[in-house]
């Protein structure tokens, strides 16, 4: 099986629109190379990339950019000169698997997120992009659902705006980076909204100010990998499922940021 025939039939999954202006597409290597190893990630990092192409990967799905820019657009900076010769080297297939999973029905990162965080509630699936709610069976506080979130999904420090120990049945997710967080945060039957990466003055104020005046409102802020890397985890889950013949393997990017304490 050729790349591209590969990422077409995880294209396939995708809703029916307009895709001409997606990003994703082919950012690195051969599109026509043949497949029998496919490794996944959040970034092609350079980590990423010498660990996949030593375990013998022709193809490294990613679903965030690997050029520093939306659409991969290329520079002459040094640092992404020496990352394309990096990737040239390794003979690598790069492509990004990003506006597609967001509108498969359901949408596949929040299906990850979901699976992995294993909440107690009944989903409901919305027709607005990058939203997917549950209705918990039983209270929870913002501070213990972030605690599990630290626990369930390996991030290592989950942030808690607003009304942290109020207990709430309604979870938001809004993973990664989406528009719209600001407006499900403002919601009436709104309480608690996840989502990767956040405004403070906006958004972090907003859920401090009304769980100040009384509201049940909170906002938790998981860090953009943490809050989308499941979801690429359950991207390898679906290609076992597609595609038994093929050896395919999650590779963990890690968190962006470094801490001052051992986690």
């Amino acid at each position: 099986m050729k790349a591209k025939e590969l990422m077409n039939e995880l294209f396939a999954l995708a809703k029916e629109r307009d895709y001409s202006k997606s990003c994703d597409t082919c950012k690195a290597g051969d599109p026509e190379q043949e497949v029998t190893r496919v490794a996944v990630s959040m970034f092609a990092t350079p980590d990423v990339v010498r660990r996949a192409s030593a375990w013998g990967a022709q193809l490294l799905i990613v679903h965030e950019p690997t050029y520093y820019d939306h659409m991969d657009v290329h520079s002459d900076d040094s640092i992404e000169c020496e990352k394309r010769r990096l990737l040239e080297e390794s003979g690598l297939t790069v492509w990004r698997f990003h506006d597609h999973p967001h509108w498969t029905s359901p949408d596949i990162i929040a299906e990850g997120e979901l699976k992995y965080l294993d909440l107690d509630g009944d989903v409901e699936r919305t027709n607005i992009f990058d939203l997917v709610r549950v209705h918990l069976h039983e209270p929870m506080t913002p501070r213990a659902l972030a605690k599990r979130i630290e626990e369930r999904l390996g991030i290592a420090h989950v942030r808690v705006c607003g009304a942290a120990d109020t207990p709430c049945t309604v979870v938001s997710g809004m993973f990664g980076t989406p528009g719209g967080v600001f407006e499900e945060l403002q919601r009436a039957g709104s309480e608690i909204v996840l989502t990767g990466e956040a405004c403070e003055w906006k958004l972090g104020e907003y859920a401090r100010d009304a769980a100040q005046l009384g509201h049940k409102k909170a906002l938790i802020i998981m860090g953009h990998i943490g809050s989308e890397r499941d979801g690429m985890r359950y991207t390898v889950d679906l290609l076992h499922q597609m595609h038994p013949e093929l050896a395919c393997e999650y590779f963990e990017c890690g968190e962006v940021y470094t801490y001052t304490d051992a986690n």
